[in-house]
């Protein structure tokens, strides 16, 4: 019963006390869920990879899937309530009060405040998850030259250079799904 009450507060914490969406969380996300022992590094980032390509707010998928892991159905559904429990609260709240709210001058230097900072937490969880997608035994010289760093690298700019080009994100991410699959395939051939 303990857990489905801990799933709800790290979650309801994590929606709480960070702003930007998702990928803002996804810092805060690693850190509880490794300092709770849930997942795995490596579950967590094959998890965000297939978060990516479904259907759905990220931090919902992301939640939905712990509690799942962690605690099952119920489990699931405590660890998505909390997370989107916070942001119903506030849009409550922004919704009864929004014409107070548009012209503030506090909100609009909060906002702007915020602004940065989302930008760093979501380049933190680039930083960290690239860590791991590239270098998933740890940096090394010869991980440079691994079938496995040159391959996620090669998709990785083939997919940079298809959304530059505004390649419709569905077929990029198609895409890579099938040059990931032939990629391991590949690699079990050899």
């Amino acid at each position: 019963m303990m857990i489905y009450l801990v799933l709800f507060l790290t979650f309801f914490k994590i929606g709480a006390f960070t702003f930007g969406g998702g990928y803002a969380m996804l810092p805060m996300i690693q850190e509880q869920v490794a300092a709770h022992g849930w997942l795995t590094d490596e579950e967590l980032i094959n998890f965000i990879a297939v978060s990516e390509s479904t259907p759905g707010p990220f931090a919902v998928n992301v939640s939905t899937y712990v509690g799942m892991e962690t605690a099952g159905l119920l489990g699931a559904i405590c660890a998505t309530l909390g997370v989107i429990m916070p942001s119903f609260i506030v849009i409550l709240i922004v919704a009864k009060c929004f014409e107070k709210f548009q012209s503030n001058k506090l909100v609009k230097g909060c906002m702007s405040g915020l602004k940065p900072a989302v930008v760093g937490l979501i380049m933190a969880a680039v930083v960290s998850t690239g860590g791991t997608v590239f270098f998933p035994a740890g940096f090394s010289a010869a991980a440079l030259t691994s079938v496995p760093f040159i391959a996620s690298a090669a998709i990785f700019l083939i997919m940079l250079v298809l959304s530059l080009k505004k390649i419709n994100p569905i077929l990029i991410i198609a895409l890579s799904a099938v040059l990931g699959i032939g990629i391991g395939y590949l690699q079990k051939l050899i």
